[in-house]
């Protein structure tokens, strides 16, 4: 049965995006971005939310712009074929290799998990995520912590009432001084 992880950048004190709305910490060094790379390839489906979606819209069409590295290249063209499955009230259309979600997030992921296919299924957004984690849906938070400090915004973790006991997976510092962390919920 596939798995379902929760990856994204976080700030040293848990925020995704900072109190101005911004997340331009998150900018990777080539290593990190290697790193993500990587990371996307054993991706069988990504889920997102609305305001995910329109950041990673440019990558729909961004193996057009000439000013892009081959590192760039290479995501946009893992990125762009990658099935992405968009949970929005305010969207009537996607684009790209995307479809609107037809169902609540719970039943989208118990039919991902029990379809035929390789790769893991990504969530990406601290909304849809706190949603999937309240249900217990996650198998694996991935946090790609940053050497900042924001002070507020929307948290990588959802505020909830309930304890989730986690194993370490794995542990991996960057040159930067960006550190990878994988843990896995104990069940």
């Amino acid at each position: 049965m596939r798995s379902v992880t929760y990856s994204m950048g976080v700030s040293l004190d848990g925020y995704i995006v900072g109190p101005d709305g911004k997340f331009d910490w998150t900018a990777p060094d080539p290593e990190v971005f290697r790193f993500w790379i990587d990371e996307i390839r054993g991706v069988g489906v990504h889920l997102m939310g609305r305001r995910l979606y329109d950041t990673m819209l440019y990558w729909e069409t961004a193996d057009q712009d000439p000013s892009l590295d081959d590192a760039e290249l290479e995501w946009a063209a893992l990125w762009k074929p990658l099935p992405k499955v968009v949970f929005s009230t305010t969207l009537s259309e996607v684009q790209g290799n995307a479809r609107l979600a037809s169902g609540g997030l719970a039943e989208e992921i118990e039919r991902l998990r029990t379809e035929p296919g390789e790769g893991e299924i990504a969530i990406g957004g601290a909304t849809l995520a706190a949603q999937a984690s309240a249900l217990g849906l996650i198998d694996e938070y991935r946090l790609m912590v940053y050497p900042v400090l924001v002070g507020g915004g929307i948290p990588f973790f959802p505020r909830q009432e309930r304890r989730v006991d986690l194993e370490l997976v794995e542990t991996r510092p960057f040159s930067s001084s960006v550190v990878c962390l994988r843990y896995r919920v104990a069940r």
